[in-house]
């Protein structure tokens, strides 16, 4: 009851800052003027169950696994479905995304920069994965964009004989650069502008200023590392096409 009663302030929050993003769409005549609303009400739902779930899951390493291969599923296949859906394009997208994370998860905890438990493994890993799948979105759509906009271009490039591949090379390297820009701001801006949510997380649960800076600079430099190779892999895999996207 005392969760109930001590719920009402956030709760109240939260419905004004959704009618608030709601009235302002709306009033700008921008179409989706829900979609906030209905985002909020998703994401509460899940990270209610997700708190239920990880009371038990947290400690055990078999259902860290299981959590985060869950986790990575309903994001390497949201991030395909933000392009023209396909097989190959999501086994490039999760492919890249598999890689860019385990690869990073393996130098941090093989190098000890974080002790290798349960929680942390949980904690990074769903960090790298949620960043890896904008990641990857970015560069998808961004290549297939760049192409469509100079398709006479890229069929110019095909008349000389060149490859798919070298006819769309320099897109998909303009693609990873853009992909990248939100991972490479948020770190060159991180203490002056923004404060991320692992530093404050830590320090609320009562760790030391200067341990919680530590942790952060090890998942920004996570999230930059997994970033850089999952749109180097959907970038240089999307790119070559034989028909305009």
């Amino acid at each position: 009851m005392n969760h109930l009663v001590d719920s009402i302030p956030t709760l109240m929050g939260i419905a004004l800052l959704v009618a608030l993003a709601a009235i302002v769409l709306r009033y700008a005549g921008a179409s989706g003027w829900w979609v906030p609303a209905v985002a909020v009400l998703r994401g509460s739902l899940q990270l209610a169950a997700l708190s239920i779930v990880l009371t038990g899951v947290i400690t055990d390493p078999l259902w860290v696994g299981i959590a985060l291969a869950v986790m990575f599923s309903v994001a390497s296949t949201t991030s395909a479905r933000r392009i023209s859906w396909g097989w190959r394009r999501f086994g490039i997208i999760a492919s890249a995304m598999l890689a860019g994370v385990a690869s990073t998860l393996v130098i941090i905890f093989a190098s000890g920069a974080v002790d290798l438990a349960p929680r942390y493994l949980l904690a990074l890993g769903g960090i790298l994965i949620g960043n890896s799948m904008t990641v990857a979105t970015l560069a998808a759509r961004r290549v297939y964009e760049s192409i469509d906009e100079h398709w006479d271009e890229v069929e110019g490039r095909f008349a000389l004989g060149a490859t798919p591949r070298q006819a769309t090379a320099g897109f998909a390297t303009r693609a990873i650069g853009e992909a990248l820009v939100p991972s490479t701001d948020q770190t060159k801006t991180t203490g002056l502008v923004t404060l991320p949510g692992a530093f404050i997380g830590a320090i609320f649960g009562g760790l030391d200023p200067i341990e919680a800076g530590r942790f952060q600079i090890v998942v920004l430099a996570g999230i930059l590392a997994a970033g850089a190779i999952t749109s180097v892999i959907v970038a240089h895999g999307l790119a070559p096409v034989t028909q305009r996207p």
